[in-house]
């Protein structure tokens, strides 16, 4: 009865694929803009590919609050959606 619960279907392995592709592609993707780009002359042809660096704190602080914001809705709704009436009486 437990393998039914953790077989997966060929299309949650595609978007388990995608995600994990579309992660690893963001990770490499920052990695360059954040750690190597700086090192490398600001003229390169490299530049024109990559934001500015004050974006590299901006983007992730806005996704971060995203999350929490989410976070927090989501937990406020299910708090308020599973209280129990009190008893009168």
């Amino acid at each position: 009865m437990l393998s039914i619960f953790l077989t997966a279907t060929g299309a949650d392995q595609a978007v388990g694929m995608g995600l994990v592709g579309f992660s690893l592609l963001l990770f490499t993707y920052y990695t360059i803009w954040v750690i190597i780009l700086p090192f490398v002359d600001s003229d390169h042809v490299a530049h024109q590919y990559f934001l500015q660096r004050e974006y590299s704190v901006i983007l992730p602080g806005i996704a971060a609050l995203i999350l929490l914001l989410s976070v927090g809705t989501f937990i406020g709704v299910v708090t308020w959606k599973n209280r129990k009436p009190k008893k009168v009486d």
